[in-house]
Formats: structure tokens, sequence, C-alpha cells
């Protein structure tokens, strides 16, 4: 029987960037950054408030997950914007739409009062797009 989920992954076109955005800007911490012999590198990161979460930073390219046809295939879909990754929570969704928009984040759209809180769609420097919530008190 399964008891948690440990680990989600997120292809990035680029680790650096993707690190840079999600480590930079949204203020995921690093939980592991180590470089294989075979030149793979295990990028993970998580919020601070989970440390038994950890999301794997995943580079797009041909090996031993995928063929060259299939990277190819997820870079084209990453770079027309057609991945979601989720939904990251936040406890001020105005605050960081402000700081985030001053940063260069694109926002696919604004936040927005939605049933459970409220919503902003946003896109990583990948082209995933995930969900920013802030749910509603009370």
């Amino acid at each position: 029987m399964v008891t948690r989920q440990s680990h989600t992954t997120i292809y990035v076109l680029d680790q650096d960037k993707a690190l840079e955005f999600y480590q930079g800007i949204l203020g995921l911490e690093v939980r592991t950054d180590m470089r294989m012999d075979n030149g793979f590198r295990w990028l993970t990161v998580g919020p601070k408030a989970q440390p038994d979460l950890e999301i794997v930073l995943m580079p797009v390219k041909a090996g031993q997950d995928m063929d060259a046809e299939t990277a190819e295939r997820i870079r084209g879909l990453l770079e027309k914007g057609a991945m979601g990754v989720g939904v990251f929570e936040t406890d001020d969704i105005h605050r960081d739409y402000a700081e985030w928009s001053a940063k260069g984040v694109h926002f696919v759209s604004p936040p927005k009062e939605q049933f459970y809180g409220v919503e902003a769609l946003v896109r990583d420097n990948s082209g995933n797009w995930f969900s920013l919530t802030q749910r509603k008190k009370g």
C-alpha cells in the first residue's frame, strides 16, 4: 500500500535556469544537487514547509528514460506551454503576483476569485504552467 508521495518530476529545458526560477523566485529550497559519473545531474527542490516532498527538475534529453524522438516531442510541448505541473499554494497571492511580475515572471492569468480561494496561472522559464493558489480562509 502506498503511504505517501516523496518525489514528483518537472521536465525542464535547462536545470540552471529552472533553479533560478524555482529557488530564486518561488523560494523553494534545494534538497539535492548531485552530479553523477555519467554526467547526469540529480537536482531536487521543495517547499520549506514540506520537507518530505522533493520536486525533481529533470532535463529533457535522450537517455535511460526516453529516446531522442520522445525528448524532442517533450521539448516541443514545453515550448508550446502544453505541460502543466500542478498547484503551488501561497499565503499571499497578491504579494507574490506583484513581486514575481516585477521579476518578469509570466502570468497566464492574474489572481482571480474562485470558489476555493484565489488562483493565478503562471508559466515557468521552461514553458510549464502551474496554478498558484491561496486558499479561502474560514
